[in-house]
């Protein structure tokens, strides 16, 4: 009995050790190490899952899921997108937007990712380094004579796990935070943050559709 209690014993600790080795291990990372991880994980599974999905393109919900939305600061970008919004309303209506919310970065990552055609992806050093925030310039080369796709990945260090996570993205300078808070803000404005949360949700629940 005794030398099963220490089996026992000792199996939980390796378990425990090995979780906060790991953790340690991501707080660690850079953004710009996460996101060379991120993005081999990323099109390494969507390439080697190209007929899965062709026969369900929803499947690319899975995919950014699993490799991508855990580097998504997703209450921080949605309390951005609230602004002034944010202190007027309740913990449970904001937690209920934050949830509509996480599903809609996900269906609209899935739907970017069906115009992914192997095109060369440029990670750059980050010059500008702070304890805190920091911005990873990315450039999407296109295919044959079409200018490249310029992205900039805001990250911010979670101050609740340590973890750095991305908050926003800036497509050829337009933010995709600035353009959701301007966009929702009438909603917000005239019919409150319920109202926005329903129609969020009715956003994130279109279908993943391949180009022609």
């Amino acid at each position: 009995m005794l030398k099963q209690t220490m089996t026992n014993w000792l199996r939980k600790t390796l378990v425990i050790f090995t979780a906060l080795f790991a953790l340690n291990a991501m707080a660690d990372d850079t953004p710009y190490d996460l996101m060379q991880k991120a993005s081999d994980k990323l099109f390494s599974d969507i390439a080697n899952s190209q007929s899965q999905i062709k026969q369900n393109p929803n499947y690319l919900r899975t995919i950014v899921r699993q490799d991508l939305m855990p580097y998504v600061h997703v209450n921080y970008a949605g309390s951005l997108v609230l602004g002034q919004y944010f202190k007027t309303t309740t913990p449970e209506l904001r937690t209920k937007f934050f949830a509509a919310f996480d599903q809609f970065i996900e269906q609209s990552y899935a739907q970017v990712l069906t115009l992914y055609k192997n095109q060369k992806i440029d990670i750059e050093k980050p010059k500008n380094v702070s304890d805190n925030q920091m911005s990873i310039r990315v450039k999407v080369v296109q295919n044959g004579n079409a200018q490249p796709i310029n992205l900039n990945f805001f990250w911010r260090k979670n101050s609740k796990t340590g973890q750095w996570q991305v908050y926003d993205m800036a497509a050829e300078g337009v933010s995709m935070v600035n353009t959701k808070k301007q966009e929702w803000s009438a909603t917000l404005r005239k019919d409150g943050i319920e109202a926005l949360t329903q129609q969020v949700q009715k956003a994130a629940n279109a279908p993943v559709t391949l180009g022609k």
